[in-house]
């Protein structure tokens, strides 16, 4: 018998024992369903929590950044405001721009504080603000202005566009609003650098970070290396590499990174042993079908082939439903504190993950059929 012929063959008959055992079919489909489901709700939430600690760093506009030593992430510093003009003067480098994180406590009408967390900027764009929802961010560069998280104006005392408010006792205005700026503390707040100093109490120009621009052409790599040899005391960084610290500090310093990965690998394991016990149960309700299948002539890895076949029907069905449950739950929970990312390579890499999952767990049910004995048709 040719292969293909034999392939569809034993498809057909893996099909039929399926449909003929409706209710374990079903257990199976739904076993890799909340396997998929948690796995990938788990997954995507990482994604979304390694968006959040990478985003000032993704829309800060730079190519290369110069933070404080061992920084791990965007966060307060002090760097001497004279690295900021003698990395200007670096062979590679188009310009250059602080930019100055500072908290903020925000007096609300009705009585008590919100804490924002403030990133000053030399420039509208560089550095922030993104997604902007509301407002013009030319107006920054006014006196005693800043944009808000727009899902945090209520919580913010009802702003809108105009309000005056009080941060750390300085009076300031509402221009506009992000949408999504809200990493794992106080969201983020936007103001030009003189502002933020001002509210900070700051008399210096020292920036917490400063972000890099390199010439068209010019490796961010290379000019990278050639701030780092002529300047002490700091850390200079392409935008790739501080975004992969970032990412990594979240996912092996943080508690955040270990109990979702505990969570994904804990669906995997739920749906693998259900599919097990699942195909394996029926195996033995089979056996005597099995044991015709092998007096007529099948071989063990016919047999093999059949639970194989059987596995990625499992894995092709509950993974199609479980990705578009997964579809169904990202829209339904989207927001700006928490979003669920699922890109395509997550999705293929789930469906490569069940069907996995799924041979492994035939292979249960293949080591009984290895022992089985065509005489078996002829008990009573």
């Amino acid at each position: 018998m040719k292969l293909a012929p034999r392939l569809r063959a034993l498809l057909q008959l893996a099909l039929s024992m399926q449909i003929h055992d409706r209710a374990k079919f079903a257990g199976g489909v739904v076993g890799v369903i909340f396997a998929t489901v948690l796995a990938g709700q788990q997954s995507g939430l990482i994604l979304g929590l390694l968006a959040k600690s990478r985003m000032v760093i993704e829309h800060g506009g730079a190519a290369v950044w110069i933070v404080p030593p061992n920084t791990q992430q965007p966060q307060a510093g002090r760097i001497p405001e004279e690295v900021l003009y003698r990395a200007r003067a670096v062979p590679g480098v188009a310009w250059t721009s602080p930019l100055l994180w500072t908290a903020g406590s925000l007096a609300l009408p009705e009585g008590g504080t919100e804490q924002v967390t403030i990133l000053g900027v030399e420039q509208p764009g560089l550095g922030g603000p993104w997604n902007v929802v509301a407002g013009d961010p030319r107006h920054l560069l006014q006196a005693r202005t800043l944009f808000f998280e727009d899902a945090e104006r209520e919580k913010l005392g009802h702003l809108d566009l105009g309000s005056l408010r009080e941060v750390n006792g300085r009076q300031i205005q509402a221009v506009g609003f992000t949408w999504g700026a809200i990493p794992f503390g106080p969201s983020y707040a936007f103001a030009s650098f003189d502002t933020a100093r001002e509210i900070a109490g700051r008399t210096d120009r020292d920036p917490s970070m400063i972000l890099v621009g390199v010439e068209p052409g010019s490796d961010p790599a290379e000019v990278a290396k050639a701030l780092q040899a002529r300047l002490d005391d700091v850390e200079v960084l392409t935008s790739q590499a501080f975004a992969l610290r970032a990412m990594r500090f979240v996912l092996v310093q943080t508690p955040m990174g270990m109990m979702l990965g505990i969570s994904a690998l804990f669906g995997l394991l739920v749906g693998f042993a259900i599919v097990s016990i699942t195909m394996y149960s029926a195996v033995l309700d089979n056996l005597r079908e099995f044991g015709t299948l092998k007096a007529i002539g099948a071989t063990t890895a016919d047999l093999g082939r059949v639970l194989i076949l059987q596995a990625l029907i499992y894995a092709g069905v509950g993974s199609a439903v479980g990705i578009t449950a997964l579809g169904f739950i990202g829209r339904a929970v989207r927001s700006a504190k928490v979003t669920l990312r699922y890109p395509p390579e997550l999705l293929l890499g789930l469906l490569l993950v069940m069907a996995a999952i799924c041979i492994a767990a035939s292979l249960l049910g293949l080591l009984r059929l290895r022992k089985l004995e065509p005489g078996i048709v002829f008990r009573g």
